[in-house]
């Protein structure tokens, strides 16, 4: 595996252990040139999940780009990397588990919101801002309105 901070191609594994759901495992690593670590995941390969994006072009399933947009929304905010890990491996578990091989954009994005809303209110709001394509304040204001009534 080749170390993400100087590119060395050897380490040795500090620690193995299955993720929660126990479809990959999870690997620290220690870098036998920096000693810098990092965290690897292996699972098993299976066929290609297809994303449906709203242009009607598809692309497969990049479970880096979910995480890219999740840590956007959560930034400076009290939500911890290994949450948003967790979070986007229950997603992408419950994907594989549908067995429908296309998916779109739109259903992902619900699963995401439905769970970043318990999580993170503010991330949640930036997340569906982002994702639903706000065009002005007063549609900014009518989620805010939907998650108050929902929280009182």
């Amino acid at each position: 595996m080749k170390c993400p901070y100087c590119g060395f191609i050897e380490d040795k594994v500090i620690d193995s252990r299955p993720t929660d759901e126990g479809s990959a495992i999870r690997r620290r690593r220690e870098c036998s040139k920096c000693t810098k670590r990092f965290t690897t995941y292996e699972k098993v390969e299976s066929l290609p999940l297809m994303v449906i994006k709203k242009d009607k072009t598809r692309q497969p399933f990049d479970r880096e780009k979910l995480l890219n947009g999740l840590l956007r929304a959560c930034e400076k905010r009290p939500v911890s990397i290994n949450d948003l890990e967790k979070l986007v491996e229950e997603i992408e578990t419950q994907i594989y588990n549908s067995l429908q091989r296309e998916i779109t954009t739109r259903t992902i994005g619900e699963m995401v919101m439905a769970r970043l809303k318990d999580m993170d209110e503010v991330a949640y709001v930036r997340f569906a801002s982002v994702y639903r394509q706000f065009k002005d304040i007063n549609t900014f204001m009518e989620e805010l309105g939907k998650l108050l009534k929902e929280k009182y």
